[in-house]
């Protein structure tokens, strides 16, 4: 039996459900959330459940795969992990990661979501390396992901515009050991 990926103690890794639709509507339409993800605009509930219904396609076709992060014990869903911009002859994907509502931050979800899903890129999708761009003032966010073994390794100046401000957007990068 290979190696699990997917399942760890507090939370495992599954596909999009139907069901999902509701969580992922309110993470898609908070205006908090915006400025991390590049978003500008709304998205109806129509376009989500769409989003759904085809997320069952491949990574290899459609270069991103979206997971929901959920809880073990009662199934629900505390947010929701990306790996995008799938470069499988480079061997290389950007990552995301949103625990949400906020009372479910601060539990340790995202930290073994975060080992979780680097594992399944390695080991499943033969990545080389996966990396992430954050917000020169996203402490929690650097914090979480110097700790899974990312490795600050640039900055890109005033990248990301947000709020009236320019900041500085740091590369994160993980190798496969």
């Amino acid at each position: 039996m290979g190696r699990i990926t997917l399942k760890g103690n507090k939370i495992h890794l599954r596909a999009l459900e139907p069901s999902d639709l509701d969580c992922l509507y309110q993470v898609e339409n908070d205006e908090a959330l915006w400025k991390v993800g590049n978003t500008l605009t709304p998205f109806s509930k129509h376009l989500l459940k769409d989003y759904i219904e085809n997320s069952h396609l491949d990574i290899f076709q459609i270069r991103q795969l979206r997971m929901v992060v959920a809880e073990n014990n009662s199934g629900q869903a505390v947010g929701f992990i990306d790996l995008f911009d799938f470069d499988p002859k480079n061997k290389k994907a950007g990552i995301g990661i949103v625990i949400y509502p906020k009372e479910e931050q601060g539990k340790g979800f995202a930290s073994e979501a975060l080992d979780l899903i680097c594992d399944y890129g390695f080991v499943h999708l033969d990545l080389h390396q996966i990396y992430a761009g954050i917000t020169e003032d996203n402490e929690k966010s650097i914090r979480l992901f110097k700790n899974a073994g990312f490795i600050q390794n640039g900055r890109k100046r005033d990248w990301v515009y947000v709020e009236g401000n320019f900041k500085d957007e740091l590369f994160f990068q993980k190798l496969r050991s």
